[in-house]
């Protein structure tokens, strides 16, 4: 016989099929190994290392998924695979890399700069923490071409001027580690406080912010007319909800509750021109991102990563702006009166907004706690 052989033509995978129309963004971590990704919804999974997962728990579950062991050389090729962009911190994820061998000489620093700053002991804990938080984010930002999201604490969810005034300081002590405003997402609790902390960093300070524990729809048209920069709908947190709270135990994806949350929003802000980006999170399964291919961003775990990478099923794109366009979306404007009624109509998400905060607030003082033990206990006789 003669002639070139026939090329198989390689099918492509969900997950190279959802590149096509959605920034993908791989929620897992290799600090030390130059590989850091977003950790938008990790925590929503386990409690791993923040800053060098791969050593630990997330990474190795995907390299597992993939081939049934872990070395450098697949290490290596994920991360040309996925080719993460962006990541993320918040209290319980610096708490629990606080404790660890790996991060004492970071933990170290802060606490040196809180006594050099000096004042009350309160002042000097609260200075270090600040600082800690921008060491974890001035070393990701070391491994990563896009930005790092530095959260608020919790305790100030609602105190506007308070928020304004921690995240300017934020800002600052990454100018002092030269690291520029525009690689930083100021993450804030979306209570009306939090949102319209938000629209003062973005218009008056030029400061991004990344709205977090976002679950009802008044707080994403909330969002939109503060004009903040981005937003991050829990798409599994509202489906574990609907699950504990009501008789029905399960879904197809286009019925989720989370999924459905996420279109609404998506459909409204394109309808409707908005230009803050819908970063879906916080996914149960890969049924749920394949119900939101095409919104502007999604977090995926490690281990969904492996199973959209090792399915080659068709998938096209379920959102997209012309359709948002013919939506029967309405548009709305929520004043902090309508706000407030329209989000406490929606039970789910009062309940998960406040245990969100309740958590966060919780680790906050966790780490308080460790760091004035490290800083004062010798001073306090102990």
């Amino acid at each position: 016989m003669s002639g070139s052989p026939v090329k198989r033509q390689r099918m492509e995978s969900a997950l190279d099929q959802l590149k096509q129309f959605t920034t993908v963004v791989a929620d897992t971590g290799d600090f030390n190994g130059c590989f850091v990704a977003s950790l938008w919804s990790c925590c929503e999974h386990c409690h791993c290392d923040p800053l060098g997962i791969a050593a630990g728990h997330c990474f190795p579950s995907l390299v597992t998924a993939a081939s049934g062991h872990s070395d450098k050389h697949l290490r290596e090729k994920a991360i040309d695979e996925y080719k993460p962009q962006d990541a993320t911190t918040n209290p319980s994820l610096i708490l629990a890399a606080a404790q660890m061998p790996a991060y004492q000489e970071l933990v170290e620093e802060a606490i040196a700069y809180g006594k050099k700053l000096g004042g009350p002991q309160e002042e000097q804990i609260k200075n270090a923490i600040d600082k800690l938080f921008v060491l974890f984010g001035a070393e990701i930002l070391k491994k990563i071409p896009g930005r790092v999201s530095t959260e608020v604490d919790a305790r100030l969810s609602f105190d506007k001027d308070a928020m304004v005034a921690r995240a300017r300081r934020l800002i600052e002590l990454y100018k002092e580690a030269g690291i520029g405003k525009d690689r930083i997402l100021i993450k804030l609790s979306s209570t009306w406080e939090g949102i319209q902390a938000g629209k003062e960093l973005e218009e008056q300070h030029g400061i991004h912010c990344n709205m977090t524990l976002l679950f009802s729809f008044a707080q994403a048209v909330a969002c939109a007319e503060a004009g903040v920069t981005l937003i991050s709908p829990f798409v599994g947190r509202i489906l574990d909800w609907h699950v504990a709270n009501t008789d029905k135990k399960s879904y197809e994806p286009q019925e989720d509750p989370g999924v459905k949350s996420v279109t609404k929003i998506y459909n409204y802000y394109k309808k409707f021109g908005y230009k803050t980006i819908v970063m879906g999170a916080s996914f149960r399964n890969t049924g749920e991102i394949k119900a939101l291919a095409g919104c502007d961003f999604l977090t995926i775990s490690p281990k969904l990563l492996g199973e959209l990478l090792k399915d080659n099923s068709k998938l096209a794109p379920a959102l997209s702006v012309k359709a948002a366009q013919t939506s029967d979306s309405e548009k709305i404007h929520l004043d902090e009166k309508a706000f407030r009624w329209l989000h406490n109509e929606d039970q789910m998400a009062v309940e998960k907004l406040s245990d969100g905060i309740r958590k966060f607030a919780a680790d906050a003082v966790k780490l308080e706690r460790m760091l004035t033990e490290r800083m004062f206990s010798a001073e306090n006789g102990k």
